[in-house]
């Protein structure tokens, strides 16, 4: 199977210039490597052509046990990706994967989960308390972008600094993933957090000669702060914090579920978040619903327990 190497080699070549994330890059290579490793160890011996629905079916059964329905579709997309880059190459005259589906998922099984209040001004007084001084103020933009946008991790890793309009207080968004820009109001707390790392942005492409690096965050070297430094960043300040368990994500579900809860409608939220359907966004319902608690403040137990309290007063 040096072929299939060979392949997958060059399928992933082709998904850098297509300019997916590193991670998911990365992720995709893994998953055909093993799946490759997987039918070197078949007997009798199987070639590339020979590779068949039942074939595929008995290795994605091999990879399910013990393993979220999530996780097992995202084995199915990986495979079906290489699937249509053999068919393009001529290899299979149709790929066994096209109509092969993951498992259905339920958004109710996986609930978002969003940072306490109490978690969250901990995690930000951990970024404000950080010794030097770029990383900082570095680190309070990014939790001010984080929280105020809902921002994902390569969405804000893309971000160039032409794409903030100080003057509109307004941080525009690229399509990659949606396929659809988008522009999205800074709030004026989060506004001053972005225009206070600037200057020292600019300081530090002036120390590294690097003033013409686009980006708006950068590390000490001048480049471009990536994803997984990002994700590091957040998980230290969590661990300085005392606050276990959160992701750099879960701020994207703290910003859906506080603007619901601050009354905001699920067309707006939908249209900061970036989902191409609103049943995306609908799953914040579950755990923030103002409409389910004002019902319930109109609960007759209300008053009965009320009344119960004044009885035993008097």
């Amino acid at each position: 199977m040096r072929r299939w190497d060979g392949l997958v080699e060059r399928y992933v070549q082709l998904c850098e210039t297509r300019g997916l994330q590193e991670s998911t890059v990365a992720k995709r290579e893994s998953e055909l490597e093993r799946f490759g490793a997987w039918l070197k160890r078949r007997r009798p011996k199987v070639g590339l052509e020979e590779i068949d629905s039942e074939l595929v079916v008995r290795y994605i059964g091999s990879r399910a046990a013990f393993r979220s329905r999530s996780t097992v579709c995202g084995i199915v997309s990986d495979l079906r990706g290489m699937g249509e880059f053999l068919v393009e190459e001529g290899i299979w005259c149709s790929s066994p994967l096209r109509w092969m589906r993951g498992p259905k998922l339920d958004p109710r099984q996986c609930l978002p989960k969003r940072i306490g209040a109490s978690a969250m001004r901990s995690i930000w007084t951990a970024a404000q308390e950080r010794h030097q001084e770029y990383t900082r103020y570095q680190a309070v933009c990014i939790l001010a972008i984080l929280y105020g946008t809902g921002l994902r991790r390569g969405e804000l890793e893309r971000l160039d600094v032409g794409d903030w309009d100080r003057d509109a207080g307004i941080v525009k968004i690229d399509g990659r993933k949606t396929g659809q820009e988008r522009h999205i109001p800074i709030e004026a707390g989060a506004w001053r957090c972005i225009e206070a790392y600037l200057p020292h942005r600019h300081n530090m492409l002036e120390k590294t000669r690097r003033l013409d690096e686009p980006a708006l965050l950068v590390n000490r070297f001048g480049e471009r702060l990536t994803g997984l430094a990002i994700s590091g960043l957040v998980g230290r300040l969590a661990k300085s914090a005392g606050v276990q368990g959160v992701t750099l994500h879960q701020f994207r579900h703290s910003c859906a579920s506080d603007l619901l809860e601050g009354g905001a409608s699920l067309p707006e939220v939908q249209k900061v978040l970036g989902h191409a359907a609103i049943e995306s966004t609908v799953r914040y319902i579950a755990i923030t619903d103002p409409a389910r608690v004002r019902a319930m403040a109109e609960h007759p137990i209300n008053e009965f327990l009320a009344a119960q309290v004044r009885r035993q007063a008097s």
